[in-house]
C-alpha cells in the first residue's frame, strides 16, 4: 500500500488529534489514556502521530488562552454550552491559527477544521466554525500581519 500524500497524512493527524481532545473532553478521561489507545489503533506512521501529538499537546499548553479566543468570538454560545465537537473543531484550529503559525497556511487550517466540523458534527456546524474561525482569523492576521509571518508594532508589545 503506498505512503498517504503529505497533506492527507496531515489531514489524517488533525482528525486524529481531534478525536482524542473530543474523547478525552466528552468523556472527562485523561487525554493521554485516550491518545495512547487512539495512536494505537490509527495505523499511522511515525511522523503522523508525530504531528498529531504536537498539536494535542499545543492545544492542552494554551487552551485556557484559546478558550477565551471562543469566548471572545462566539460571545452568544457559552463555552460549555458548546457541544463537544465545535468546542474541539474550534481549539484545535485555534491552536494552528493562533500559536502554531508555520505550521499550515490559515486557509488550510479553516477549511480542514470546517471538514471535521462537517463530518463529525452536527448540520449547522461547519457554518458556526467556519464563522468563528474566520474572525479568529482576521484578529491573527492583524496581530501577526497580513500572512502571519511577523508581528506588527503592536503585538510586539505585549
Amino acid at each position: 500500500m503506498p505512503e498517504p500524500k503529505p497533506a492527507q497524512s496531515r489531514r489524517r493527524s488533525r482528525i486524529l488529534a481531534f478525536r482524542v481532545l473530543f474523547e478525552a473532553d466528552s468523556s472527562g478521561s485523561p487525554v493521554e489514556v485516550v491518545r495512547m489507545r487512539q495512536f494505537a489503533e490509527a495505523g499511522m506512521g511515525r511522523e503522523a502521530l508525530e504531528f498529531a501529538g504536537e498539536l494535542i499537546d499545543g492545544v492542552r499548553e494554551h487552551l485556557e488562552e484559546i478558550d477565551e479566543i471562543i469566548r471572545r468570538h462566539a460571545p452568544a454560545f457559552p463555552l460549555e454550552d458548546l457541544s463537544p465537537i465545535d468546542r474541539n473543531v474550534l481549539r484545535l484550529a485555534i491552536y494552528e491559527v493562533r500559536f502554531d503559525t508555520r505550521r499550515a497556511p490559515l486557509r488550510v487550517a479553516i477549511n480542514e477544521a470546517v471538514d471535521i466540523a462537517k463530518g463529525y458534527g452536527s448540520e449547522s456546524s461547519g457554518r458556526f466554525v467556519n464563522g468563528v474561525l474566520g474572525a479568529v482569523a482576521l484578529e491573527a492576521a492583524r496581530l501577526h500581519g497580513a500572512d502571519g509571518s511577523g508581528l506588527d508594532s503592536e503585538a510586539a508589545g505585549d
